[in-house]
């Protein structure tokens, strides 16, 4: 395996960024966002990296292992990275950068449809060999 790793550790470290930020906005308040809707908004950009990215990932994984063309992969993994930076940038740096929430969840669908639907023909070629 050679691309899912790369590209989970560009991710990792967009992750860890996300998590310093939030660290960096919990002043006063240690649980949940105390009512500062600046630093809910750090806390979900955070948070939804990490409902998305995982399963995303997990799926890469399925889809290298059987030998999906690595081109495809790298496709699925630029456009993650780009969407969850974008998203991730929009949510907990400005307050204002639509585009990149909406641009940035897009994105991040999109390679979501993509892993499933490949997944799932995958998963019916096996079906066919029984």
């Amino acid at each position: 395996m050679i691309v899912t790793p790369f590209y989970a550790g560009l991710l990792a470290l967009l992750f860890l960024v996300l998590s310093v930020r939030v660290s960096q906005r919990r002043t006063e308040v240690t649980l949940g966002d105390g009512g500062d809707a600046r630093l809910l908004r750090v806390i979900r950009g955070h948070a939804n990296f990490a409902e998305y990215v995982p399963f995303i990932l997990v799926m890469m994984v399925m889809l290298e292992i059987d030998h999906t063309s690595i081109y495809v992969l790298h496709a699925l993994g630029i456009a993650l990275v780009i969407g969850r930076f974008l998203h991730g940038y929009a949510l907990s740096f400005t307050q204002r950068f639509k585009f990149g929430r909406i641009f940035g969840i897009g994105l991040t669908w999109v390679v979501l449809a993509a892993c499933a639907v490949l997944c799932i023909l995958k998963g019916l070629r096996g079906f066919a060999i029984m």
